[in-house]
């Protein structure tokens, strides 16, 4: 069988988790959503045209990289096992399977969304006649230790930058996770957004088209749908900005005028007054030496590092660092 697929997070667990999440992030302040919950269908087809904007430089310049380094990649690391955090649909992930010059190779995506893995997995086993596919549908923050032990060297991949959605005490648990995955002679392919002008870094979240402001707002439909809530997304206006100081873009919903909202499925009320906002996304830029020191504290050593010409986006392979070495760290 080239096809097996574990499900560890079915729709009523994810529905359980994202209750627990949004009944936290609103009773908190400064209130929150996490961004998980920007993807819907609708959401993940607004997140597909942001990728192609033309102020957001981070796909296009992290797939050139791949097409640049994938050859040399696999052709160095000859890895007979691929993991792939948050995988969708695999798009960025077929060309270092294509670049590794055929031999048996299994790949397991991990992703929350069963549809999208199953399309995905289809049309790669379409594909490469001796690729296996062992899918793990969970949270990749939650369900790592699902993932089967290695059935040869081992590469993880996880693209996008979306490292950058986690706080630190979050990166770091998630890396340490990654380390345990790792044995000696296994790699890790880490995707960073850097840090650079706020022009542009702001640019990026703030396009004149004003896909990402619908993007933003429709984490308020997703509630709205999943929990039975009452927002009016229509209502709120997107803000993102840069946290210099944090060395983050920091994306939020403001409310126009004061709202009372109610989330029938957790009996919860909500008061919002302007300028209160929602914050629904951070996306932290690093530096090598930032990144450096994450992987360091999750006891993965930075092995290489691949920029662009003008250095906006970053390819970290990182391998794990001996026992020892990682507790000296």
């Amino acid at each position: 069988m080239r096809y097996r697929v574990e499900v560890h997070a079915d729709a009523h667990t994810r529905l359980k988790a994202m209750a627990e999440d949004v009944l936290r992030g609103l009773g908190e302040r400064p209130r929150s959503l996490p961004p998980k919950y920007f993807y819907d269908a609708a959401g993940s087809r607004l997140f597909d045209e942001i990728t192609r904007l033309p102020e957001y430089y981070l796909t296009r310049v992290e797939e050139g990289l791949l097409d640049t380094l994938a050859p040399r990649l696999m052709r160095a690391l000859m890895p007979r096992d691929v993991v792939e955090l948050g995988s969708g649909f695999s798009l960025k992930t077929r060309r270092l399977l294509q670049a590794r010059g055929g031999g048996p190779l299994r790949y397991t995506p991990v992703d929350v969304d069963e549809t999208t893995v199953a399309v995905s997995a289809q049309r790669l086993l379409a594909e490469d006649p001796v690729l296996e596919v062992h899918a793990v549908i969970g949270d990749f923050e939650r369900h790592l230790v699902h993932v089967p032990p290695p059935s040869g060297r081992r590469l993880v991949l996880f693209l996008g930058s979306t490292i950058g959605n986690l706080d630190a005490p979050a990166r770091r648990a998630l890396l340490a996770q990654v380390r345990g995955l790792l044995r000696r002679g296994d790699r890790l392919l880490l995707g960073v957004d850097l840090v650079k002008a706020p022009a542009v870094l702001e640019a990026a979240y703030n396009d004149a088209a004003g896909v990402t402001a619908e993007f933003n707002r429709n984490i308020l439909r997703v509630v709205n749908d999943s929990l039975g809530a009452d927002f009016r997304p229509e209502a709120f206006r997107h803000h993102a900005w840069y946290n210099a100081a944090e060395s983050r873009i920091e994306m939020h919903l403001v409310p126009d005028q004061p709202q009372t909202v109610r989330v029938r499925s957790l009996d919860l009320t909500v008061r919002l007054e302007p300028p209160e906002t929602i914050w629904t996304e951070s996306s932290y830029k690093f530096t090598r030496a930032s990144a450096d020191a994450m992987l360091r504290a999750a006891g993965l050593k930075l092995d290489a590092w691949h920029t662009d010409a003008d250095e906006r986006f970053a390819l970290a392979v990182a391998a794990p660092m001996p026992r020892a070495a990682a507790r000296a760290a």
